[in-house]
């Protein structure tokens, strides 16, 4: 497993990083789970993501568990806020209130005295970005947390937010947007910003939530238990829709030559064509079975020549969703 330096910081991270994500009712069972974390790091993947929304403290407690043994020096422990896990008015969002009391939430949950990495896991517009970064920069102070990273905002809510962090002197080093081969959006303004401020990217859902795995096929029923199956029935992967078109899967099977050409699977494809992309610290995977956190991790390390990305591009071309850079 490669390691990279997160933007412009001297922290190092595995290229694949786990991420743990749980729904809020998933019903996963924990020894799953748990084989899935163990074959993270028996492929020797040191970066974990998680958030405490995720499976409402559930994903937490159980990367807990799965990193109790490890040395703390030796992993990094990315989690996240905003979104309601507390009770009253108070329970969600980015004050300085559910800041503090969030982490302190994790911090219980996971069994350790500080994360590596805390993410404004979406921008608070009923918070004054001076409160939320401010009560960042105190739980750096507090050895609590040791940087500070963003999901989902935007260049211009990045850039201010970088803007007073340094008046803090503390490091926003980091973004984690939703980036794939099919989901290009991010390239248009946040990319250009974060690589001129030293934030480096961490992309999730960089398999475009299984369908660059092929496993999705063109006038096939969706397989059983996939996440593109809870789709039919308005479950929790509705925001699916768009990439569940004959024409988006005819053009992902059409990768599954180019993939083996370069001696890789196609997930394997996929995840080495975000860590090809400028500006990629790592590629967030996720997985529901061991042998496919093992296969996806074989993707760091893997080198695409410059015509094999043009290939890429060219398949994809007319299904890719590049917002701002469409038309």
């Amino acid at each position: 497993m490669e390691h990279r330096y997160l933007g412009r910081s001297g922290l190092r991270i595995s290229e694949l990083v786990f991420g743990n994500l749980l729904y809020p009712q998933d019903s996963t069972p924990d020894e799953s789970v748990l084989a899935c974390l163990r074959a993270a790091l028996d492929s020797g993947i040191t970066t974990f993501d998680t958030a405490d929304i995720y499976g409402m403290g559930r994903s937490e407690q159980l990367l807990g568990r799965a990193l109790a043994g490890e040395p703390r020096d030796g992993v990094v422990i990315c989690t996240k806020v905003f979104f309601p896990t507390g009770t009253g008015p108070n329970g969600s969002g980015l004050s300085r209130k559910h800041v503090r009391e969030a982490l302190h939430a994790s911090l219980r949950r996971l069994g350790t005295d500080y994360v590596d990495l805390y993410t404004a896991h979406r921008y608070d517009p009923n918070t004054p970005l001076e409160e939320t970064v401010s009560a960042f920069a105190d739980l750096v102070r507090a050895g609590q947390v040791l940087y500070l990273g963003v999901s989902e905002w935007t260049a211009p809510q990045i850039a201010e937010a970088a803007r007073l962090a340094r008046e803090l002197n503390v490091q926003l080093i980091y973004s984690m947007p939703q980036y794939s081969a099919l989901w290009r959006e991010p390239e248009a303004e946040v990319v250009p910003v974060c690589e001129s401020l030293g934030i480096g990217q961490i992309p999730y859902f960089t398999l475009a939530q299984g369908v660059l795995t092929g496993k999705y096929r063109p006038d096939s029923p969706a397989p059983e238990g996939s996440r593109g199956a809870a789709e039919l029935v308005g479950g929790r992967a509705r925001f699916m829709r768009r990439l569940l078109t004959d024409e988006v899967l005819e053009r992902v099977a059409r990768l599954e030559p180019v993939a083996a050409e370069a001696g890789l699977t196609l997930p394997q494809l996929a995840v080495a064509w975000v860590l090809h992309r400028p500006n990629v610290a790592g590629a967030v995977i996720g997985a529901s079975r061991p042998e496919q956190v093992r296969e996806n991790a074989a993707a760091s390390g893997t080198k695409l020549d410059p015509e094999t990305m043009a290939r890429i591009d060219d398949v994809l071309g007319p299904v890719v969703s590049r917002g701002d850079l469409d038309g």
